[in-house]
């Protein structure tokens, strides 16, 4: 599986990798999702990434080999954005693996200092596809309070994953880049009124709320509703708030609407690793 480039200490314009064949696999497992951090595991037969790592790497590691993932096999680390929770384990996982790190020019910008040592970046830029082997990677922008936030769908001859999360409200654009995924990792941070009547300052209410915060149930609902499709199979709710929303709460209000209608439901925590899910050809 390991596929690093040959490069520096920096890779500039769209990353170039080896495409290899195409597999009739795609596999996701969401290890941690929530403000103490994400990451998401997704697989083929002949790559392995990790989009985001926002724990240490022991936990990492730990939440990985309880599904029977070898770190080892990593291929790529892919970066969302510059928050803590999404980049803490970046710069020791890149070195004990050898890893590249796959991040636009804006969140490099924000994060290098804090990342330490790391011996290959390769840059994306939102809305320019790349490759690593037999994944084609698409990042597209989001709307939340970061330097350059990306969105992703990943997508090789078994199907289409679609991840986002931390963003505060979903344009046309959004929309577009989800509309035929088989697979959604999608954002349902909060319940409105657990939000306002909760615990949180009202400055950070305020930008929960906000078009540059996070989704909630409804908005997800929302979204849901526009881009579901008969093809679609699954989906992960994600960065459900453990302080404003419950699963339960997430799961009812955004699968209400197209219950019964394809996709089955599930929702990813911070304590519990999420189990393996493979998209296959025609579901």
């Amino acid at each position: 599986m390991k596929n690093t480039p040959d490069t520096g200490s920096s890779v500039h314009g769209p990353p170039v990798c080896h495409a290899g064949p195409e597999q009739e696999s795609l596999v996701i497992c969401v290890l941690a999702s929530g403000s103490k951090g994400n990451a998401i595991y997704v697989a083929s037969g002949d790559t392995a990434v990790l989009f985001d790592a926002g724990l240490s790497g022991i936990k990492i590691e730990r939440l990985m080999k309880q599904r029977g993932i070898s770190p080892d096999n990593l291929d790529a680390l892919v970066v969302s954005h510059e928050h803590s929770d999404h980049v803490s384990g970046i710069g020791v996982l890149a070195r004990r693996y050898r890893l590249p790190v796959y991040i636009n020019p804006g969140t490099q910008k924000a994060v290098s200092k804090y990342l330490g040592r790391i011996d290959a970046f390769c840059s994306f830029e939102c809305g320019t596809a790349f490759f690593i082997n037999d994944l084609a990677i698409h990042p597209f922008s989001v709307s939340h309070d970061a330097a350059e936030p990306a969105g992703f769908t990943i997508k090789n001859s078994a199907g289409k994953i679609g991840i986002a999360t931390d963003l505060g409200f979903a344009p046309a654009m959004v929309r577009q880049h989800l509309k035929d995924c088989n697979l959604l990792v999608l954002e349902a941070n909060h319940d409105i009124e657990m939000l306002e009547q909760g615990p949180y300052p009202w400055p950070t209410k305020q930008r929960v709320k906000s078009r540059t915060g996070h989704l909630s149930n409804e908005a997800a609902r929302d979204l849901l509703i526009q881009v579901h499709h008969e093809n679609l199979r699954h989906v992960i709710l994600a960065h459900i708030s453990e302080t404003n929303n419950t699963p339960e709460k997430a799961l009812s209000v955004v699968s209400g609407p197209v219950n019964g209608r394809g996709p089955s439901f599930s929702a990813a925590g911070q304590h519990v690793c999420g189990e393996l899910i493979r998209v296959t050809p025609g579901g």
